[in-house]
């Protein structure tokens, strides 16, 4: 029963190297060490607002040292919006919205690479409004109810 592997159609895995490289191109950061920054504050970020089969899927898709930064956090009970996220995190780092937001984007860019098109999809369902966009994605809203 536990040892059914999960259907998550995500791309090859990279090593946290190449993950590096590739939020260092996404930002358009002049170092590795920025980059690495930048992936670190935003997976830890991100760990205290997904839970459950979502984090420990997201967690498998992502290499060893980015899931440790993401699953060593506790997850936060209040939830976040997209704007929320990324303004608190601008708090917890010192930095402007306006960096926060650019690392964020950055990172979750690859992060959705990496976890795939139902995985993200899994995981944006469960999180506030606002979070498809920091992914890269469009945000589509549901369509209300006629009163």
């Amino acid at each position: 029963m536990y040892d059914q592997p999960r259907a998550n159609p995500a791309q090859p895995a990279m090593t946290f190297e190449q993950m590096l490289e590739r939020v260092r191109y996404e930002g358009a950061y002049p170092t590795r060490e920025r980059a690495g920054e930048a992936v670190h504050h935003v997976l830890a970020a991100l760990g205290r607002h997904i839970t459950g089969d979502e984090r420990v899927d997201l967690a498998q898709c992502l290499p060893v040292e980015a899931a440790l930064t993401l699953t060593a956090q506790i997850p936060d009970n209040g939830q976040l919006t997209g704007w929320g996220f990324v303004k608190d995190l601008a708090a917890r780092i010192g930095v402007s919205p306006a960096v926060a937001r650019w690392d964020t984007g950055a990172v979750l860019a690859v992060v959705a690479r990496l976890a795939g098109p139902d995985l993200l999809a899994r995981i944006l369902h469960r999180l506030p409004d606002g979070y498809a966009l920091l992914f890269g994605q469009a945000e589509l809203r549901r369509p209300e109810p006629a009163a």
